[in-house]
């Protein structure tokens, strides 16, 4: 442990302008970035590929005699000129050098040839890739300022920011606080009393409170299951082409469930695993296996059973190995993986586990109304009655959800040449990745529990990381380890990889708790810092990797919708259910249809349906929800972790104009208008409602001079009040002025689309 820990001081002590060669050089934070990105294409893992039978991720072959060069060696240590690597590296000589120039993967700088030559003097000392040995909690720093620190994160987080030579933000005012702690624990902005109140309380634990509110409020597992819909690659339909309708939202309730209960990380992953097969298994914890069944499924008749039903195992494979795993696994599907050490006989090795369920390769045929013979789980009224009263249904009928099942007889598994269907290789046994951790068949059976159990054991390097950086990354908007799919050789090294392994550690060690979790990440002063940023943290971080700040983040598509449906008063807070459609431009659904099915048009909701939350939004693979995927949602075909953050004119075009935050403007105004009619007294009202403070004096004056300036034009008849106010589905109250209804309603609209409104600072 002692080599990771000092390459960690050396990272820490790194120039962020790759300037400074570190005092110690490291093979894991300095040396083997390069390697991957610049040498492994042809001297790495994948035997397939390599040349001159040279690989440089291990030691064994690095020191050996080259088989092509007689009497050198790749790397000498203590000796860079007798070291045929650095040779090569330094040379400008386009036969000698290295990486070749035909390769087109680029020479090394002279900041990483002087890199080399260092490490090599220092005894070139490999070291195992980081990410695969277990996490230990190491001592925490000595910080000049005890009074910043808050809890152990501060001590982690100050010590990097110190080094830097920056200095953390002073607490962010509580307006703000309370609106960002609002939406990272439920998703929702904090009404008017919660805000009235939290301002109120003048107590020293006044924010630790509200924390413990929220972490106990049902739109908690709302928020939290968002991103997990994103893993699961949850979706309402089955994809392919005729795309019906499936019905997993059963599943997506379990998950709510999940984490309003604070099922335990380990609990929760074990049952999405392996439900099925656990001893005790009832139908709660079937139902959770439905994790592993939400990918597509095709219903074309006539298809090739057995490749779909590869596909379906490829699929599975992909989202455990990413989403729980945190790594590439998939690049082994046809060849050894060109970076990492995952041979194509591991692949399919853990892609075994997933090879003895019922499933067919086909769900079945649209056309003939077939009805599926895949492992369903039946929920009957009885069911939803007790142990599954988590389950929102208003009929009395039978649910049917997708879930895993294991046959009575063993089948097969083969490593696929080039990764088809139909070209079987060996024979392989299911067996985890031997890199992350060795799977011990003294320990774990060779089925989807013993994977669950080589999962969650606590020597397992890589679960408890790779929950706790995609937490982080819930929070800040970016993990610790910014490629939070990636925890491979060519992912991007951990920020502060002392402070990722306290978490993973200290989470393990309070049994996988992870509203605990929650509450020590929004506890920290850390976390608590304004956003505000200066001059010198710009110059010096821009990309606030050292978290001297607060960062500002946009809201992901399904809380924007949240925010104006909340803050308009339109907002249904009904947890679970099916998945409801609302306003959606006409004719999009049916570009994309067979014309067959339950689906092949788009059948608006209507009356409460409407204003769900986002989280709630049917999902067509084929047509995604339009206004989520220009916000950036997961179309959700495959296992995402991290979603892309994009800036469109279409983003900008939505906001003025969505049909469903018109309407909320129009409700909003209307609401408001009944209680006071009193323009500046709503406006400021309207203003707290939407961007969660109040008001400065410049922004109420100009609000209000627009607010005249509107009225005018609709007294003046200019603008028609009725044919503004003519939007959405819920009632007009008729009883209002128009014209003062239309007047407020264009201020209103005008604060939502202030950038504030949707950016959590």
């Amino acid at each position: 442990m002692a080599v990771v820990i000092c390459a960690v001081s050396c990272l820490s002590n790194k120039s962020n302008d790759d300037t400074v060669i570190p005092e110690t050089v490291s093979f894991n934070f300095h040396i083997r970035p390069i390697l991957s990105d610049k040498c492994f294409t042809c001297h790495g893992p994948d035997g397939g590929q390599r040349q001159a039978g040279l690989r440089l991720d291990i030691a064994d072959s690095a020191f050996a005699p080259l088989k092509e060069t007689k009497g050198a060696f790749a790397i000498v240590p203590g000796m860079p000129e007798a070291s045929e690597l650095y040779k090569r590296i330094s040379s400008t000589d386009s036969s000698y050098m290295m990486p070749a120039p035909d390769s087109h993967l680029g020479a090394l700088s002279e900041y990483e040839i002087k890199l080399f030559k260092k490490w090599i003097l220092q005894g070139a000392k490999y070291e195992s890739h980081w990410a695969f040995i277990p996490p230990v909690k190491s001592p925490l720093p000595d910080v000049s300022n005890k009074d910043w620190v808050k809890n152990e994160i501060d001590y982690f987080i100050y010590d990097r920011i110190k080094k830097k030579g920056l200095k953390p933000n002073e607490e962010a005012d509580k307006e703000r606080l309370l609106k960002r702690i609002c939406l990272d624990i439920t998703g929702l902005p904090p009404s008017v009393e919660m805000m009235d109140k939290f301002l109120n309380d003048k107590s020293a634990n006044a924010f630790e409170k509200m924390v413990d509110v929220l972490l106990k409020t049902p739109q908690y597992g709302e928020k939290m299951a968002v991103h997990w819909m994103d893993v699961a690659r949850y979706a309402d339909s089955y994809g392919y082409q005729d795309d019906n309708i499936r019905t997993q939202w059963p599943w997506r309730d379990w998950v709510i469930h999940a984490f309003n209960n604070n099922i335990p990380y380990d609990k929760f992953l074990t049952w999405q695993i392996a439900g099925d097969m656990l001893p005790d298994a009832n139908k709660e914890k079937i139902l959770a296996t439905g994790f592993f069944r939400n990918h597509k499924y095709t219903e074309e008749g006539g298809v090739i059973e057995e490749e779909y039903r590869i596909e379906y195992l490829l699929d599975k494979t992909k989202t455990f190995s990413k989403g729980i795993l945190g790594i590439t696994v998939e690049c082994a599907q046809c060849h050894d993986h060109k970076y990492d050490p995952f041979s194509q006989k591991d692949y399919y090795s853990l892609l075994a586990f997933f090879n003895n369920t019922k499933e067919l390769g086909y769900e079945g045929d649209v056309s003939v109304s077939q009805p599926a013979k895949n492992p369903i789980l039946t929920i009957n009224e009885e069911d939803r009655k007790n142990l599954l009263s988590f389950i929102n249904v208003k009929d009395t009928g039978s649910l049917t959800v997708s879930v895993m099942g294991e046959r009575d007889t063993l089948r097969k598994t083969f490593l696929l040449n080039r990764g088809v269907y139909d070209q079987p290789g060996e024979e392989v046994q299911p067996a985890a990745i031997k890199a992350v951790m060795p799977f011990d068949t003294t320990k774990f059976s060779r089925d989807r529990l013993g994977l669950a159990q080589w999962t969650i054991d606590k020597n397992n390097p890589l679960t408890a990381r790779v929950f706790v950086n995609q937490l982080w990354q819930e929070i800040f908007g970016i993990g610790l380890v910014k490629t939070s799919g990636d925890f491979g050789m060519q992912g991007d090294l951990p920020t502060h990889p002392e402070l990722l392994d306290w978490l993973a550690v200290d989470f393990m060690e309070h049994g996988w708790d992870i509203k605990r979790l929650v509450k020590q990440i929004a506890m920290s002063a850390t976390y608590r810092q304004s956003a505000k940023v200066s001059e010198e943290q710009l110059k010096k971080d821009p990309e606030n990797i050292y978290l001297s700040r607060a960062p500002r983040l946009r809201l992901k598509a399904e809380f924007i919708r949240d925010m104006y449906l909340a803050s308009s008063g339109l907002l249904v807070k009904t947890i679970g259910g099916p998945s409801v459609k609302p306003y959606q431009p006409k004719g999009l659904w049916e570009l994309a249809s067979s014309g067959r099915g339950v689906l092949a048009t788009y059948r608006q909701d209507h009356d409460d349906a409407l204003y769900r939350r986002g989280l709630y939004n049917f999902i067509k693979l084929t047509v995604p929800p339009p206004g989520m995927i220009m916000f950036d949602a997961s179309n959700r075909d495959q296992c995402e972790v991290t979603r892309l953050l994009t800036n469109t004119p279409l983003q900008a075009l939505i906001m003025m104009n969505d049909p469903a935050i018109l309407e909320a403007s129009r409700v909003l105004a209307q609401n408001l208008l009944s209680k006071s009619p009193v323009a500046e007294q709503n406006i400021s009202m309207a203003f707290r409602s939407i961007i969660c403070r109040k008001p400065t004096d410049t922004e109420k004056k100009l609000l209000q001079d627009f607010y005249n300036e509107q009225l005018m034009l609709f007294q003046q008849r200019k603008l028609d009040a009725a044919t503004t106010l003519k939007v959405g589905e819920y009632p007009l109250n008729k009883k209002q002025n128009m014209n003062q209804s239309a007047a407020l309603m264009k201020v209103i609209s005008m604060i939502y689309n202030l950038e504030e409104a949707i950016v959590k600072t």
